[in-house]
């Protein structure tokens, strides 16, 4: 019998959380405190399940990309850093060979597509693909000016959610359908994708890379959403029982260990969290992804976040500023 029961989320991607929770080694952990965990996914409540974004639900922790955090911290949340996973990955500006465009220099006068969700939502999506097209820009020294943004409409990200007509076991849909479906038909040029289902959905289609910048020697240059991604718990988790907020953390850090041990099941352990090839997180992440699931608060990582929080706050992402030391548990 549990005395407490804690709510977590993480993002189809690879973080050391989710390799916790797969290998059993969270559970245990808080089963030694009398403590039980439940996935936010797995909750009937739309509103529980809507913590993954706005992190609203007491007793919760998330690990996942870092715009819903910032987000949410800016807006008023009460939460805390515990944790930053720094795991870079592919992010590329593709297009259709029929656009005739053949590289980034090329792009000066065309049509970049960026998704948008419906209002009242964080558009996290909006956000990394402006990040990752305006790197991409940067890199090649042209002026955003030169270059047409286009609004692609997106459907809101429901997770936990199955589709009418679909088995109940597909609860996600991947990303770009809208984005491609614009290239296709010839109304935008060209848009930004990252991570092993990008990479995956330009090799389907047989797309241009333009530009692959998640290798970038900068990391002002990588820094987006999902780099790197932030573990994060409410403060109420924080200020009552920061025992379990180290048990957390302890659990993360043997995930980390194993996944350094055990390569190829950690490879296959991302295919799986989101629902991809293993040869498509090989490409994404690269052969060493095993050794990169070290959750911990270093300079790098905190240089990273704080500016990150700096392009959201000028592109209008997000309405207040906040202090980043003050944030970070400790």
């Amino acid at each position: 019998m549990t005395d407490l029961n804690l709510w977590y989320t993480r993002c189809p991607t690879p973080t050391p959380l989710g390799l916790a929770v797969k290998l059993g080694f969270l559970e245990s952990a808080l089963a030694q405190k009398s403590v039980g965990i439940q996935s936010l996914q797995s909750s009937p409540d739309e509103k529980v399940r809507a913590s993954h974004f706005d992190h609203s639900q007491p007793w919760s922790f998330r690990q996942g990309g870092n715009i819903p955090p910032i987000h949410a911290r800016a807006s008023g949340r009460d939460t805390r850093l515990i944790g930053i996973n720094w795991i870079d990955e592919f992010q590329a500006v593709i297009t259709l060979p029929s656009s005739g465009v053949r590289n980034v220099a090329e792009l000066v006068g065309k049509r970049l597509g960026v998704p948008r969700q419906p209002p009242g939502i964080i558009d996290f999506q909006r956000a990394t693909a402006l990040k990752g097209l305006l790197s991409t820009l940067q890199v090649a020294g042209i002026d955003r000016e030169s270059v047409q943004f286009v609004d692609v409409a997106t459907r809101a990200p429901q997770l936990g959610a199955t589709t009418p007509g679909y088995p109940p076991e597909l609860v996600r849909r991947l990303p770009y359908a809208n984005e491609i479906s614009q290239l296709i038909k010839g109304e935008i040029d060209a848009f930004f994708v990252k991570g092993a289902e990008g990479l995956s959905l330009a090799h389907q289609f047989g797309a241009v890379i333009l530009s692959e910048t998640g290798s970038h020697p900068d990391p002002a240059i990588r820094i987006n959403n999902g780099t790197p991604r932030l573990l994060t718990v409410d403060g109420t988790l924080a200020r009552e029982r920061p025992d379990l907020v180290q048990s957390l953390l302890d659990a993360v850090d043997e995930a980390a260990q194993w996944a350094a041990r055990n390569p190829d099941e950690t490879r296959r352990f991302v295919a799986q969290e989101i629902g991809i090839s293993e040869e498509a997180v090989h490409g994404a992440f690269g052969p060493d992804l095993h050794v990169k699931f070290s959750t911990s608060i270093d300079a790098q990582g905190l240089q990273a976040i704080d500016s990150f929080k700096a392009f959201l706050l000028a592109e209008g992402f997000i309405d207040d500023d906040y202090d980043l030391e003050a944030w970070v548990y400790g």
